[in-house]
């Protein structure tokens, strides 16, 4: 084979993704010290229940998370997410005149005790709503931002399709019982982490532990609030049907999470279980900042640009959380693409990291150019050509 022969095919080659040549492992940290036992969840009495890590989405125990219940008054932080997406658009006020209706004067169940053709600020209601957990305030809040309940009951099935609650069905904004309005624990606890990330203003609300409107003062129902410091919210519900139910946030030592109890048999079940639950979270897991979105964690090799290296990051900041002794194991192992070429842009995929704790994969990112490569010469080119023809 010629020279130009040579030049010339190597010319041709193009750009293939291929992640099977041997990776570059890196050992971030190793521990000869054999971690803990991790001892199994409790058996909580509920018909089902979950607890997961806020930040990282980590799924720590479950029962039946899947299971379709009825959410009684845990419908509220659905309309409380919606009501605090308005008020974040702009579209409506704290201080916002709300016209009260004969419909929600009239409804049943826990109450602020609201009366028809008062007009009562927004931010009101909103406490009325968050903590004392008052139908009424439901159903005006719900007329105020869509003009009807069943208009607002459509914004929030639409809401829980867009967050992934998809094995949810609202048929009213209070959570009166119905046979068509049901959620599962996994998406109540979608519906929480949405509210805690999104609206930090309106969560601070599940915090306050009463509330006064019209000469009448109400405790907050969830006095997790009083038995753990630890615990900032959210919302409890009650039906016949559903039970004594809690959905419950605690944050120590910066690491926040999230338990969802449903269908206990009384209200100190639902508060003693879901202590029990946040308990063993805190106890047994850890959660850590493993990477900063656009923190450099590598440098790849690349052909045919202006440069011969790129650095390589994650688009996210990446969460994780493990047993408490695993992250004295663990190991990042980067694979990069056999061959990768020049153009490269901005958040071009190029290898991938994969980390382990005791020899198993517990995660799997990809790996993004953090610069911009351009094409070098065509002099470059013929010199990279050759350079990897002849490896």
């Amino acid at each position: 084979m010629t020279f130009l022969s040579i030049v010339s095919a190597c010319l041709a080659c193009r750009l293939r993704p291929c992640f099977t040549l041997p990776a570059m492992l890196l050992i971030v940290s190793v521990s000869s010290v054999a971690a803990a036992p991790l001892p199994a969840p409790p058996q909580l009495s509920a018909n089902s229940y979950l607890l997961f890590d806020h930040t990282s989405g980590e799924v720590l125990a479950s029962k039946d998370p899947d299971k379709r219940i009825e959410p009684a008054s845990l419908t509220k932080m659905m309309t409380a997410y919606i009501v605090a997406s308005e008020l974040r658009r702009g579209s409506v006020t704290l201080d916002e005149p709300v016209i009260i209706s004969a419909e929600a004067q009239a409804m049943p169940g826990s109450r602020m005790f609201i009366e028809a053709n008062t007009v009562v600020p927004l931010g009101e209601l909103m406490r009325g709503l968050i903590i004392q957990s008052g139908n009424d305030a439901s159903v005006a809040l719900a007329e105020h931002i869509a003009a009807s309940e069943a208009g607002f009951v459509d914004m929030m099935n639409r809401t829980a399709v867009t967050l992934g609650m998809n094995a949810t069905n609202f048929t009213n904004a209070s959570g009166l019982p119905d046979p068509d309005h049901y959620t599962t624990a996994h998406d109540l606890g979608l519906i929480a982490s949405a509210i805690i990330r999104e609206h930090p203003a309106t969560y601070k609300l599940y915090s306050e532990r009463d509330y006064t409107y019209n000469e009448i003062t109400q405790k907050n129902r969830n006095t997790l609030l009083w038995r753990d410091d630890s615990v900032d919210g959210m919302k409890t519900g009650h039906t016949e049907a559903a039970g004594y139910c809690l959905v419950a946030s605690a944050v120590r030592d910066g690491m926040r999470l999230v338990s969802v109890v449903l269908g206990t048999g009384s209200d100190k079940s639902r508060i003693a279980e879901s202590q029990r639950l946040l308990n063993y979270g805190f106890r047994f897991f850890r959660t850590r900042k493993v990477y900063s979105a656009g923190e450099q964690i590598a440098e790849a090799r690349i052909w045919m640009g202006t440069q011969e290296t790129v650095g390589v990051g994650v688009s996210e900041d990446l969460y994780l959380t493990l047993p408490r002794d695993a992250f004295d194991t663990l190991q990042t192992r980067v694979e990069m693409g056999e061959y990768l070429r020049a153009p490269m842009r901005i958040g071009q995929e190029v290898g991938r990291n994969v980390l382990m704790a005791d020899d198993e994969v517990i995660s799997e990112v990809p790996l993004l150019a953090l610069q911009k490569v351009e094409e070098g010469s065509i002099f470059l080119r013929m010199k990279h050509s050759i350079q990897r023809y002849l490896q």
